[in-house]
């Protein structure tokens, strides 16, 4: 095993160590690319984003949705690479025994033991499309997984005229070295199908009743994104459906005509980060377009906007629609960054490690190249901070010992890390 171990500040202290090389060259204006540049705050209580924003004449709602203090503590971060040269990978889930159960963009899934030894791919993954931000997606357990071995995972599915994001369960069988899966079937898929190779979201999450939201994009191109606003369709969605991929009971537009009955809410663009916080609530973070990423909290049958409106945008510049930040029946996300941070993958912060975390947000950030922590107060953003990994981070989990982990990729593919951050000795 491999391990790296170098010292951070999440005031900012840019390491200069490379956890993975990050080549963005060619790869056009898609999921963010370009890395965060600009000078860190010193200070506590200053924003921690100092970069001009990509669209200076969009105001907020509210002076807390956007650029956020730093807070007055923030721990000093140890960071060790616990594995690397992973395929490329995409998420991770910690097993009750305290291996991480990981997927890889290409096709393949794996266990990595704790020390960082990673398995043999595990057979009877169903075929997927890997192409562009395709690939094998999100990963969770079930609930009930120590007595019935059972996994959900995302992916996009390979169909006749394209393709989109379904939903699978398993049974996870391990024997010896080897695992395999059995039972696999797939009980939901996004619907219709289309040809493209972008925004297929997704994240899996449990509720505490034992139902799963799934996160789904909108597949970005201007034909499809439209779909985001059609109840009918099942493109730019949070849906909610139960273990074997029914509509959930309660579900706000279970009885409309019209309507797909597993929709939760509407008007996303392409969801990647999704977790609960304390207290049960759903919060979801979205790629935006330049300059309009944004944290979501999204309830029943609520209309999130998009593509009508948004804060940031186009990649070529030009405004997204006819430019508006606001309508009336349209949600106000909770927070938004301007510039992007890229988000995918998120974790609420439970662990004894780090006390100054406790019950903060932790979101991955491709652009932002580190850990975006927010914490929130009675539902808004109070204060956000920066771990900087210098690399692409696609997933975070924290794990069973109090410790943040996180997966790191390459944007044009190649190898991928999993690096444990734990509070910096004295």
């Amino acid at each position: 095993m491999t391990r790296l171990t170098v010292l951070l500040a999440t005031t900012a202290l840019f390491t200069g160590v490379a956890l993975a090389q990050n080549d963005n060259s060619g790869l056009g204006h898609v999921e963010g690319v370009a890395p965060a540049t600009g000078e860190a705050p010193e200070a506590a209580g200053q924003p921690v984003e100092t970069n001009p924003p990509n669209a200076p004449d969009q105001q907020p709602a509210s002076a807390d949705q956007t650029r956020a203090p730093q807070p007055a503590e923030m721990p000093q971060v140890e960071a060790t690479v616990v594995a690397d040269g992973l395929p490329h990978l995409w998420a991770m889930e910690f097993l009750p025994d305290g291996r991480m159960l990981v997927t890889a963009k290409e096709g393949q899934m794996m266990i990595v033991s704790a020390e960082g030894q990673a398995g043999d791919p595990i057979d009877g993954v169903p075929e997927v499309a890997s192409e562009g931000q395709g690939g094998l997606l999100d990963v969770a357990l079930s609930p009930q997984f120590a007595e019935n071995q059972t996994i959900f995972f995302s992916f996009s599915e390979p169909r006749d005229g394209g393709n989109g994001t379904s939903v699978a369960k398993a049974r996870l069988v391990e024997d010896g070295d080897t695992a395999r899966l059995e039972d696999v079937a797939v009980i939901f898929q996004q619907m219709p199908t289309y040809d493209g190779d972008k925004h297929f979201g997704s994240r899996l999450v449990f509720a505490p009743d034992g139902n799963l939201f799934v996160t789904v994009g909108e597949r970005s191109d201007p034909e499809p994104r439209v779909q985001s606003q059609d109840l009918g369709s099942g493109l730019g969605k949070v849906f909610r459906i139960t273990p074997d991929g029914e509509p959930a009971e309660g579900n706000p537009f279970i009885d409309q005509e019209g309507a797909l009955p597993e929709i939760w809410s509407y008007g996303h663009r392409n969801l990647q980060s999704a977790t609960l916080d304390a207290d049960g609530t759903l919060w979801t973070v979205e790629h935006g377009p330049k300059g309009g990423d944004e944290l979501n909290q999204p309830q029943p049958s609520l209309n999130y906007g998009w593509p009508v409106i948004t804060y940031g945008v186009e990649y070529s510049g030009a405004k997204v629609g006819e430019g508006q930040t606001a309508a009336e029946g349209m949600e106000q996300p909770v927070y938004y960054w301007d510039p992007v941070i890229g988000p995918s993958g998120m974790a609420l912060y439970t662990g004894d490690e780090f006390p100054e975390w406790q019950d903060a947000l932790l979101i991955g950030g491709l652009v932002s190249q580190g850990i975006v922590v927010l914490h929130t107060e009675n539902g808004r953003v109070a204060s956000e901070e920066r771990v900087p990994l210098d690399a692409r981070i696609r997933d975070v989990r924290v794990g069973p010992d109090g410790a943040v982990y996180a997966v790191t990729e390459q944007r044009g593919g190649g190898d991928s890390s999993i690096i444990r951050l734990t509070r910096a000795a004295n």
